[in-house]
């Protein structure tokens, strides 16, 4: 049996835990992932096979648990020109949103399609926080945002347990973003803060 010990494997399983809590399954598949990448991908084919991956790569876990908490309805992956309606049905469609969603609360309701995705996100990941829930950005180096909620008080947790593993995410604040990497996804399709418009 693979060791699972390694800080790697300990980060990995911490961060399924936390994004998906009391669902070992989920565990389980970042994890096989990581200790059996030959196994996961004959395992898991079909899934892989809509992002072009048909044999291990180096992000492999990684992709798995953005896979597997797609598959358990915790995570919204959402294209990088996204409108802002359609992140909020993605996001409130998710298992673990809030009881009620923040946007509707705000007054702001007719503004989601005048921001542009970078701007909405930000702000819709403000108003999360404003009601105790992080929203967060998983980055998987592609087009798109990997969006997961998880309670404002742990949000830390999941910026620092991605670093420990090896790969990077986000918590949407109200002054942007905090906790990717310079030429990250993330960083590259947001706004240049110097370019006059």
């Amino acid at each position: 049996m693979p060791d699972r010990t390694t800080p790697v494997a300990e980060a990995l399983a911490e961060l399924a835990e936390l994004l998906a809590p009391g669902r070992p399954a989920v565990t389980e598949e970042v994890l096989l992932a990581y200790e059996d990448p030959d196994t996961y991908v004959r395992t898991y084919a079909g899934r892989l096979d809509e992002r072009g991956i048909d044999e291990p790569v180096d992000d492999l876990a990684w992709i798995a648990l953005v896979d597997a908490l797609t598959a358990r309805g915790l995570l919204a992956e959402v294209d990088w020109k996204e409108s802002g309606e359609e992140i909020r049905r993605q996001v409130r469609a998710l298992e673990s949103r809030p009881a009620t969603d923040p946007w509707s609360l705000s007054g702001e309701a007719d503004r989601a399609e005048e921001l542009d995705t970078y701007a909405f996100l930000t702000r819709y990941g403000a108003l999360h926080l404003d009601v105790g829930t992080a929203l967060a950005v998983l980055d998987i180096e592609s087009d798109c945002y990997p969006l997961v909620l998880l309670p404002a008080a742990r949000a830390a947790e999941l910026t620092s347990l991605a670093r420990r593993a090896g790969f990077a995410a986000a918590v949407l604040r109200p002054d942007g973003i905090q906790g990717l990497p310079v030429g990250s996804c993330w960083a590259l399709n947001q706004p240049d803060p110097n370019e006059r418009p």
